[in-house]
């Protein structure tokens, strides 16, 4: 089959992930803590992981199966 839209869904949301939770590790600003919580580190972890489980399914996914 032709493209499979895990892998730029999943590069997309790794990317912004990273980028997020950097961000939330490294800047420290009363704009970004809510209750205590630092929300850009929190978020940026929760695009991470997902971006990561689509990046996996594209390629368990990718796998030609056998021929009969």
């Amino acid at each position: 089959m032709g493209l499979d839209i895990r892998w730029p869904i999943g590069l997309m949301f790794t990317l912004i992930g990273a980028l997020l939770t950097i961000y939330g590790v490294v800047v420290k600003s009363d704009h970004a803590i809510s209750l205590g919580i630092n929300i850009n580190l929190i978020w940026g972890l929760v695009l991470l992981v997902f971006g990561v489980f689509m990046l996996l399914g594209a390629i368990k996914g990718s796998k030609t199966p056998p021929s009969a």
